[in-house]
Formats: structure tokens, C-alpha cells, sequence
């Protein structure tokens, strides 16, 4: 079986990121990197004599440089954009001199994984960064491999997208671990009112507070790490060209484990389902298998609900004393409310990131009449939603089928049980609490002391 040239590894690591820099600076010129490509590509090897690792190896090198060839390609000629295909005419690969984009698909399929037919989410972002996991309780909860766990390929090679890439996949561990801890309750091992299954829940709900504090991590860049609205906006956003008309560019839209965790909480509105039905060909095929899973049974929210004799109909025409004895009666839904909410509040913060970075500069260039990129549009996702549409979606998340109990808050936080006092550590520094309220001190109840530490694994 062939390995990767030692040259092509250096390209990508080198010499393509050197080349992206001088065409987006103006001192080359926009073919630069498919004129390099043409010298390339020949010299490699027939994705059949390759292993699936390794051609999961030259698929994340491959997608980076197509979609730097796109962008070149379209970035300077609106007509271009009409037929984005044709960046690619020339660029034959492999002994058989296969066009780039058959090769490239040959390559996906050697995977073994279902790979999407363009560069995607799963091979820059869960391939291509080292493998991180979640250490909960001292043991190993969840772990997303690395394909290489070397350098982190990018575009320009400025640390801010190695630094991108890293932040969105230590996010998608521990999502990852919530879906993790709930699959018993999920798959009917674990009753989800028992004892066991609470444990579950409220694991899951510190989580969920350390995805959030993650995420607002995320957006503080005061520490000489991270990267800035304009970078985002002008530089990174723009490689998410297409390769054919209508084809799915990498998102984050795409973490399968956030898609999931919407469906197995009860956010299963027609239209954001017609949303994920989409965009799924662009997932891995085990990604699709699991995820229509989820799409195919019973919110756990409503098996809760069924559990305890109501449905969301009659839980929202319950009056307030009735909800405190609901609580009363059955405490498990405050934990199951709180779980709920936290996935609000996460949610919260990743609109909050994507207003940040992208929908409020946006809003400012058109109100000083700068006006939109021509090639990736910055007022909406690469996979379409605008504001608007994320906006509805983080309120139908907070008005979960629960949400009817929040108006009796008091007899919730009576009934709910003792969270998992956790420690997070979702960067090198000091660790800081789940809650987001600064650096964590041992409490006395030391039995129950957890510690959450998203690091590579």
C-alpha cells in the first residue's frame, strides 16, 4: 500500500498556506495554487493502492487546497460564481490522471466512511485536529480521534484557523459527552425517572454549563489567542466556496453530536428537520445512520412527559399549583427542566458567538454602506440559516417541552437534585467552574467532586 509523498506532506503543511497568503496579498497571482496543484498531482497515488487512514490523510490536505482553488477561481469574477465547477478544469491527479474533483471522490470513498464528495466538516475538523477527550470523574468519558494527531493543516497557516478548528472540536467532545451519558436513557437501559438515570441527567446538565462557558471562552481573545470578527468574516469564511452549484460547504452547522442532542431534547420542528434532511449528505455515514436514529423516536422529553400522564398540550394548560405538584409529585422532571434549559443556555451562547462574529459586523458594514463579500455571503451560514432562522431556532429551544414548569421555579429548584461539583479546564490555565463564576475551591463535599477537562486525549 502507498504512503503520502514526504513532499506533498510539506506542501500542504508549507507551501500551499505560503501560497494562499501571497494570492489573498496580492503578490501572486489567483492561480498560483491550482498552477502548483498541476505539478502535483500527478505524482500521486491511486486512492485504491492507498489505506482508508491514509487517504483520510490526503482527503483533509486535498480539501483545503480545492477549496483554495475555488476560491481563487471565484473570487474575482462574479460570472464565475455560476459555474464554480470549472476552477478545477486541467487539474488531473493520480497515474489514471483522473479530474480533481473524480479524484477526489475516489479518495472519499477509500475512506471507508461516506465522506461527502468536497472538503467537509468531518475531515477538517474531527480528522484533521489531534484527539481530544473529556475526563470526567478522573476516567475518560468521550473521545473524538484524530486522524494524523500531528500539525493542524489550515489555509494560510495563521494560528488563528488551527486555533479555529481546535476550540470547535474541544466542543464537539463534550457534546459528545452529554450524548454519551444519556444513550442508557436514550436506548431504554436506564429508566429515565430512576436513580441511575438522574445521575445521568445531571452529569449531563454540567456539561452542557461547560460547553457554554467553552463557548464564551471562545469569543474572549484577550489572551493573544482565538481570532477576530474581520479575520473570520474576510479571510476564513471565504474558503467556504462551493466546488458545484449547490453543494454543502463546511459548517458548524455540521457537528452531528449538537444535531443529535437537538433531536433527543425535543427540538423537532418540521421546518429545522427539513433543515437537517438537507445538509445531511454532507455528514459521515455512520453520522447519518446515528442522527436519523434519533430523528426516528420519541424526544426523551416526551417519553418523560408520557411517563407522568401528560403530553406538551396538557403540561402548558396545567395552572400553577397544579405545576407545583406536578414537582412535588414527580421531582425527576425539575432535574429533566434544568437539563433542558441548560441546553437553552448553551445554545444561547453559540447564537450569541455567531451574532458576535458574524451577524452584528455584517449589520454595521451595511449600515455604513460597505455592503456584503461577493463570493461567501457573511449574512448568513455557509449552510443557509440566516439571523432570523437561528434566532427562531434558539427560542424554540428555550421554549422546550418542559418550559411550561419554569412558572413554578421555586418548587424546581426545591426538587432538583445536587449537581456534580465539577472543575473545567477547556484551555491550558487555571481552571475555572462550570458555572462560569471564576477559579473553582475544593468544596466539602468532596464525595462529589468531579472534574471536567477537555484536553487533548
Amino acid at each position: 500500500m502507498a504512503t503520502l509523498p514526504v513532499r506533498l506532506d510539506a506542501w500542504f503543511r508549507e507551501e500551499m498556506p505560503e501560497l494562499n497568503r501571497a494570492v489573498l496579498g496580492g503578490t501572486a497571482p489567483r492561480t498560483a495554487v491550482a498552477d502548483a496543484m498541476s505539478i502535483i498531482l500527478p505524482d500521486l497515488p491511486s486512492p485504491t493502492r492507498l489505506t482508508p487512514r491514509v487517504a483520510q490523510e490526503l482527503v483533509i490536505g486535498m480539501g483545503l487546497a480545492g477549496s483554495s482553488v475555488a476560491r481563487h477561481y471565484q473570487e474575482n469574477d462574479a460570472d464565475h460564481k455560476q459555474h464554480p465547477e470549472h476552477a478545477f478544469d486541467g487539474l488531473a491527479a493520480g497515474p489514471e490522471m483522473l479530474p480533481f474533483r473524480t479524484y477526489f471522490a475516489a479518495l472519499a470513498e477509500r475512506t471507508g466512511t461516506g465522506h461527502y464528495g468536497r472538503d467537509a466538516y468531518a475531515s477538517l475538523v474531527i480528522w484533521n485536529v489531534p484527539t481530544i477527550a473529556v475526563h470526567f470523574g478522573g476516567a475518560v468519558l468521550a473521545t473524538l480521534s484524530g486522524t494524523t494527531d500531528g500539525v493542524i493543516l489550515s489555509y494560510t497557516g495563521d494560528p488563528a484557523e488551527q486555533w479555529f478548528f481546535e476550540l470547535v472540536k474541544r466542543g464537539q467532545t463534550l457534546e459528545l459527552g452529554v450524548n454519551t451519558v444519556l444513550e442508557p436513557l436514550v436506548e431504554g437501559e436506564v429508566g429515565l425517572t430512576s436513580d441511575e438515570g438522574l445521575h445521568r441527567v445531571r452529569q449531563a446538565t454540567t456539561l452542557l454549563e461547560a460547553l457554554r462557558r467553552l463557548f464564551l471562552e471562545f469569543a474572549d481573545a484577550r489572551h493573544g489567542a482565538g481570532m477576530q470578527p474581520q479575520y473570520f468574516m474576510d479571510v476564513f469564511r471565504q474558503f467556504a466556496a462551493h466546488w458545484v452549484p449547490g453543494d454543502i460547504p463546511p459548517s458548524g452547522a455540521l457537528d452531528v453530536d449538537a444535531l443529535k442532542r437537538d433531536f433527543l431534547l425535543g427540538t423537532t420542528h418540521e421546518s429545522y428537520v427539513r433543515h437537517v434532511q438537507r445538509i445531511m449528505p454532507a455528514l459521515l455515514a455512520r453520522e447519518r445512520s446515528e442522527l436519523q436514529h434519533c430523528m426516528d423516536r420519541p424526544s426523551m422529553p416526551d417519553r418523560l412527559l408520557a411517563a407522568v400522564g401528560l403530553d406538551r398540550a396538557g403540561l402548558a394548560e396545567l395552572s400553577p399549583y397544579q405545576l407545583e405538584a406536578l414537582a412535588g409529585t414527580h421531582p425527576a422532571v425539575a432535574d429533566w427542566h434544568r437539563l433542558l434549559s441548560s441546553h437553552a443556555r448553551a445554545a444561547g451562547a453559540h447564537l450569541m458567538l455567531s451574532k458576535r462574529f458574524l451577524f452584528n459586523p455584517q449589520r454595521r458594514r451595511d449600515s455604513e454602506g460597505i455592503g456584503d463579500r461577493q463570493l461567501v455571503s457573511n449574512r448568513r451560514g455557509t449552510t443557509g440559516l440566516d439571523e432570523s432562522i437561528l434566532d427562531r431556532l434558539t427560542r424554540m429551544r428555550r421554549e422546550h417541552p418542559l418550559a411550561p414548569l419554569r412558572r413554578t421555579s421555586a418548587q424546581l429548584a426545591r426538587a432538583a437534585g445536587p449537581l456534580p461539583v465539577a472543575k473545567v479546564s477547556l484551555q491550558p490555565g487555571p481552571f475555572v467552574r462550570a458555572d462560569g463564576t471564576g477559579p473553582a475551591a475544593v468544596p466539602a463535599a468532596a464525595d462529589r467532586l468531579v472534574e471536567v477537562r477537555v484536553g487533548n486525549g
